[in-house]
């Protein structure tokens, strides 16, 4: 594993990967039965220039892109770490733009580029529990930029039927060819500029609440064992039953 890290560190091997990991993206997608559900909800904001931040989990964001499907730019906010390099390749190949930054590094600096692009009348996406975790919690960054700009979030996630979930601390989800796959986008969710510390905190948490509820629901759905949040899991890693208490 060390040596093939250190291998995809190369320019011209990461350029490469970058361009194979867009063509699979597409090639799951046109070969499989997928559809985007409520695609109205963001349609509507796009056709009336109101601004949102697309919010989705760190595991759920492989086939994101392929929602967007309007003339207008779409940039993620993508961690500077060596990972977050091939992901804004792929990223690049797929025809969105990348924000540089995260929550632990550069994250000042990436919350200015994102309020910046939002008055542009640019759309941006964000893993609110990227990129290191814990899985499925929501920060701070995307509350904080929606309050700045007065642009809406808009919580969406995936699944799909024929799909591996790793062991990877976001449990990531690969989904494979000629599968079913949905893209769920949720309401709109609206950070009133003078929300206080209190009022702020109650939209971190629904948000939260949103996301898990839309990922879970939609992995039953496909038929899947849902994946839970980091701090629903045991020290060993298990998943608790949805019985448990």
């Amino acid at each position: 594993m060390s040596s093939m890290r250190k291998l995809a560190r190369r320019p011209k091997v990461a350029a490469a990967l970058s361009w194979l990991a867009a063509k699979y993206i597409r090639l799951v997608w046109f070969t499989g039965n997928w559809k985007v559900e409520n695609q109205e909800i963001a349609a509507a904001l796009v056709a009336n220039n109101k601004p949102f931040i697309a919010c989705f989990w760190h595991g759920r964001m492989l086939m994101i892109p392929n929602a967007w499907v309007y003339d207008v730019p779409m940039s993620i906010l993508i961690s500077r770490h060596r990972d977050g390099v091939l992901i804004s390749q792929t990223l690049q190949h797929l025809e969105v733009g990348t924000i540089a930054g995260s929550s632990s590094k550069g994250g000042r600096g990436a919350l200015i580029s994102i309020v910046r692009a939002l008055r542009r009348g640019e759309y941006i996406g964000i893993t609110p529990d990227g990129p290191r975790g814990p899985r499925m919690r929501v920060s701070a960054g995307a509350i904080s930029a929606a309050k700045l700009t007065g642009a809406l979030i808009l919580p969406i996630t995936f699944a799909a039927s024929r799909s591996r979930v790793f062991s990877s601390w976001d449990r990531f989800m690969l989904p494979f060819p000629f599968g079913k796959g949905v893209v769920r986008i949720g309401h709109p969710i609206e950070v009133p500029r003078d929300a206080d510390k209190k009022r702020t905190e109650q939209i971190r948490r629904e948000l939260e609440h949103v996301l898990n509820d839309l990922t879970m629901t939609l992995d039953a759905e496909m038929g899947r064992e849902p994946v839970l949040p980091e701090d629903l899991y045991s020290a060993t890693n298990t998943p608790i039953s949805k019985g448990a208490k």
